[in-house]
Order: C-alpha cells, then structure tokens, then sequence
C-alpha cells in the first residue's frame, strides 16, 4: 500500500531534477547560441580551480556589445522561461507540475548564486556576471550593481511563485527584466 506513494514520490523527484536540469540547459544554450550567432566559436572548458568539478561555455574574444549579449543571454533565457511558466500557470506553487517547478527552481536559484558571486566577486573569472560588468559603460560597472539586476527578478518570481495574484510583484518583475535587455544600449 505504500509502494504506490513512494513511487510516486520518486516520479516527482525525477521530474523536478530533469525539470532543473532543462533549466541549466536552456541557460547555457543560450549563451552557445548567442555565441555562435556572433561567429564567437563557442566551446566548453574546465573551470579550474574549482571545488567542484565544472565547466564554463567560452568563446573567442568579442566587441564590448557582444559579451555583453553572450553573457547576458543565459539569464535572458530564465527570464523568459521563468516568465512564461508564471504566466501561463500563475497558480503552479499549488498544482502537481515537478518539471515546471524544477526548472523555476533552477532558474531563481542560479541567478541567487550568480547575484552572491557578483557581490563578493567570487568564482571563475568565465562568471556571466564579470562579462556583463566589464561590458557595460566606457570602463564597465561594479560587478555587484550587476548582482542586483541579476537578483531581482529570481526574488521578484520567487514571490510571484507564491503570490501569484500580486499585480506589482509581477509587473516589477517584468519591468527589471526588460532593463537587463535594455541595458545593450550602454555596452561600448
């Protein structure tokens, strides 16, 4: 009798972890795509040193405007993800979607991890927010300022997620992640 809820336990599970593993997916296809668009040769590389055995997409080296796209573009793809899974289940945080959650879960945690990296200037120098921060301005901007673009959309989605009825959280959302794309017009 409690074979039936253990496996659906385990069904849930696998599907939230190929849920986030989309995610991640969908993330670094966006920064292969943007950089083969730009004739970047897009490739993969070990990060080293690194706790945890990783990698990073890297491309040849590119005008200010370009990295600014490649480097953006993997948190492009959360936004947009993140953006049509809230608008088109905006009740998701109470139905039996693992997959859709996972990759929300994905996305809001990596721009988390990616906003800490950019307040303490940690992690491989491959990190998306050093090559958005380098890229912005005529001599680049504080990498933390680019930790608080990346951020407010995940806690802004992270609160959607649970107040989906709440209009300003939404359209907050909405208007920051607009302004990251906006922002091309100040890479130099």
């Amino acid at each position: 009798d409690g074979q039936p809820k253990a496996e659906s336990g385990v069904k849930r599970t696998v599907a939230f972890l190929a849920g986030a593993a989309a995610g991640f997916g969908l993330h670094e296809a966006g920064h292969v795509l943007t950089s083969a668009l730009f004739g970047a040769e897009p490739r993969v590389r070990s990060v080293e040193p690194h706790p945890v055995p990783f990698f990073a997409i890297v491309h040849d080296p590119v005008s200010r405007r370009q990295e600014f796209v490649i480097s953006s573009s993997g948190f492009w793809v959360q936004h947009a993800t993140s953006e049509w899974i809230l608008s088109a289940r905006p009740n998701v945080a109470h139905e039996r979607a693992p997959f859709l959650k996972g990759m929300l879960a994905f996305n809001l945690g990596a721009s988390t991890v990616y906003g800490i990296a950019a307040f303490t200037r940690s992690g491989p120098p491959e990190r998306d927010t050093r090559g958005i921060a380098v890229s912005l301005g005529h001599h680049g901007v504080p990498e933390p300022a680019v930790g608080l673009l990346v951020m407010a959309p995940a806690v802004l989605d992270g609160s959607r997620y649970l107040r989906p009825d709440s209009q300003w959280e939404k359209w907050a959302s909405r208007a920051v992640k607009i302004a990251g794309v906006a922002f091309i017009a100040a890479a130099r």
